[in-house]
């Protein structure tokens, strides 16, 4: 008989959560203005709201916390943190910073310019506001594929090299700072990219001289999905895949919080001294001395310590497997989300699964208020609003995927939460026809509104 499978590590610690009722959830979303992130998380029974940040570290990484050097400059831990980051990513400098918005306020501070044109692969929330905030543009170049959730296909955050390169002969090349790949590329519902595909980008940007950095918060997962499904990678190890896929760019931003396994962190990672030299400028500005960014240095001995954890193939398997599980029951209760499932969460097609409540009325946020008030169970919108609006027009952007994402935690939930999510939301998906309308915005920040926005019910 064949061993049934089992996760790669114990229990040591539980953390009790409350259960609630209906009732209570509808007098609280309310209150919250319709807002998940306005919930207090002890009104939330499962937490998917994001990964970020939200694990359980290792006794190990727990280990390094007790011998944490906080020293303002110099400390151990940074220098533990420095040969980690070197030894997995190859890249010669380094910059600690709090998270990875820091990071990226970092770098593109140093290299965004008003009138700027930043190509990618679907930029994340951050990333654009980032760009945006600077007068700049975040142009999407991501496959047609991606924006189609029917569609199986193994790299669906993959880059357009036409889209792409249309972008580099319609643009300055000075006005191009540099390509960003997002890995995995969350906004397109945490798929992946080829190898293949990154290696054909860094060939592109050569050719037109203009850099090519990664946002890198979930590398590990990225390599996991290239191991598994790229041929001539099957027998290589996570770290040999990590290793070559940053060998094609100049750099990248992380936010730590992710495949990091910490708390809290983030860094940037660079091979350009000079762009090092610019960005320590604007790194001791915003979040701190270089040697520590933000970080305490206990953080920092846990995060060289998880970098290395986070790329081992036994932890990728049972982290990215338990998400896989999750929507394999979903596609058996005929749940519409995005296929194939991405490394780090769920994403639901609210398009397919809520036609009935008007774009306008942010169907998306309407579904993840209705998986909350039905099970207690928070998720996140990837659609109209946090799209925002046209920095120029300031009218709503309507992007071709209206998700709910459904982010797993690390090492934090087990299968019988994946059970209990899945029959919540069958629950909602079998009384979706009576959803007739949807929300208004009655209050909103000028840029990255969906962390603040406050909502009325229609």
């Amino acid at each position: 008989m064949e061993l049934p499978y089992a996760e790669p590590y114990k229990i040591k610690m539980v953390e009790h959560i409350k259960r609630s009722t209906k009732e209570q959830r509808l007098k609280w979303i309310k209150e919250a203005n319709y807002n998940l992130f306005n919930l207090s998380s002890d009104k939330v029974f499962i937490d998917l709201l994001t990964d970020s940040g939200t694990g359980a570290m290792s006794d190990q990484q727990w280990a390094e916390m007790m011998i944490g050097d906080e020293s303002y400059a110099g400390s151990s831990s940074f220098k533990k943190l420095k040969k980690s980051v070197k030894k997995i990513t190859g890249f010669k400098y380094f910059l600690p910073t709090h998270q990875g918005r820091a990071a990226e306020n970092v770098l593109f501070s140093a290299l965004v310019k008003e009138g700027d044109v930043v190509p990618g692969n679907s930029h994340f929330d951050t990333t654009k506001g980032h760009i945006e905030f600077r007068k700049a543009t975040a142009v999407d170049c991501t496959i047609d594929e991606a924006f189609d959730t029917s569609i199986i296909h193994p790299f669906k955050g993959n880059v357009d090299l036409k889209k792409l390169k249309t972008v580099f002969e319609s643009h300055p090349k000075e006005k191009i700072p540099f390509v960003i790949i997002t890995i995995t590329c969350n906004s397109a519902g945490g798929q992946p990219v080829s190898v293949q595909n990154i290696k054909e980008v860094s060939t592109l940007c050569k050719q037109y001289e203009i850099p090519l950095y990664f946002d890198a918060a979930r590398f590990a997962e990225n390599a996991y999905f290239i191991k598994k499904r790229e041929i001539g990678y099957q027998d290589k190890t996570i770290k040999e895949i990590v290793k070559e896929v940053f060998s094609y760019g100049d750099g990248m931003t992380i936010s730590a919080k992710k495949d990091g396994l910490v708390n809290m962190g983030g860094f940037i990672a660079l091979n350009d001294k000079e762009v090092f030299k610019q960005a320590t400028v604007f790194n001791i500005m915003f979040e701190g001395f270089i040697t520590y960014g933000g970080m305490n240095g206990r953080d920092m001995g846990a995060l060289a310590v998880g970098l290395n954890e986070a790329t081992e193939f036994n932890y990728l398997e049972s982290r990215v497997e338990q998400v896989a599980y999750l929507g394999q029951k979903l596609v058996d209760y005929c749940v519409p989300v995005q296929k194939p499932f991405g490394g780090h969460a769920i994403f639901l097609d609210a398009n397919k699964f809520v036609p009935t409540i008007p774009r306008e009325e942010y169907r998306a946020q309407a579904l993840a208020i209705e998986l909350y008030i039905v099970g207690g169970i928070r998720g996140v919108e990837i659609g109209t609003v946090l799209a925002d609006r046209d920095p120029f027009t300031r009218k709503n952007r309507f992007p071709e995927l209206e998700l709910v994402r459904l982010a797993i935690p690390r090492r934090t939930y087990s299968y019988n939460h994946m059970d209990y999510v899945a029959a919540a939301l069958k629950n909602v998906y079998d009384t979706r026809k009576e959803a007739k309308s949807g929300y208004v915005i009655v209050d909103e920040a000028p840029i990255m509104r969906h962390f603040t926005v406050k909502f009325e019910k229609l």
